[in-house]
């Protein structure tokens, strides 16, 4: 059998570490709504409140903020979650997320795509870490939920040179993603077109082409009106 992680049910973070920090953040930052999607407060036992007090950030409503606004952790746990949905990209920066005991569906690696700083996941039992075993250092099951830690940088572990073009460097895109980015003065299909990408001479193009389907439209048009 799976063991069960220690932890139990504590009193809900103090309503004054709220108040700290509507007086301590920069221009007093609107709360991000990913943040009060879920109703309820955190338990101070959660590894996102735990995270939270020893980086000195301060828990609001479901996240825990840095004095930016940023998120940097999130427990959105037992929120009856199919889906964290759009909202969810407002976490993007965050170190630390929670998702166990929702009922998940489907696939979740494109969901993170983007979350490059993300160390520590939590999610239900049954749901697979986004990337699989070779996008986290470490996996470990429990009876009541699943912990993927450890992000891994596909760019520095997947060994082949040829992942990107000569043209072209990797770069992380979250659990298991990466994406290759032209150097500068290249663009295009695996990088090897050389120069600007003109947007003038594009919308150019486009325009004439327009110009010239509009003109042909119009002409038909009149001599079927002429006919009639």
């Amino acid at each position: 059998m799976a063991p069960s992680e220690p932890g139990g049910s504590v009193n809900p973070v103090p309503w004054a570490a709220a108040l700290l920090l509507a007086v301590g953040m920069e221009g007093a930052l609107a709360l991000p709504e990913i943040c009060t999607q879920c109703p309820g407060g955190v338990q101070n036992t959660s590894r996102v409140a735990v995270y939270c007090e020893n980086t000195s950030a301060l828990m609001q409503a479901r996240c825990c903020l840095n004095q930016k606004g940023t998120i940097l952790g999130i427990d959105l746990q037992n929120c009856s979650l199919k889906d964290p949905g759009p909202k969810f990209l407002q976490a993007s920066a965050a170190v630390i997320i929670d998702l166990q005991a929702n009922p998940l569906k489907g696939g979740l690696t494109n969901i993170f795509r983007g979350f490059t700083n993300l160390q520590t996941l939590i999610l239900p039992p049954d749901v697979t870490c986004p990337g699989g075993i070779n996008a986290w250092e470490n996996i470990t099951s429990f009876m009541d939920k699943q912990i993927c830690q450890g992000q891994k940088d596909l760019c520095n572990s997947t060994g082949s040179p040829e992942m990107c073009p000569e043209n072209g460097s990797c770069a992380p895109e979250g659990p298991g993603l990466l994406q290759c980015v032209c150097a500068d003065g290249f663009h295009g299909y695996k990088c090897m077109r050389q120069g600007s990408f003109s947007l003038l001479m594009f919308f150019g193009i486009l325009g004439s082409t327009t110009l010239a389907i509009s003109i042909l439209l119009w002409g038909t048009q009149r001599r079927k009106a002429k006919a009639s």
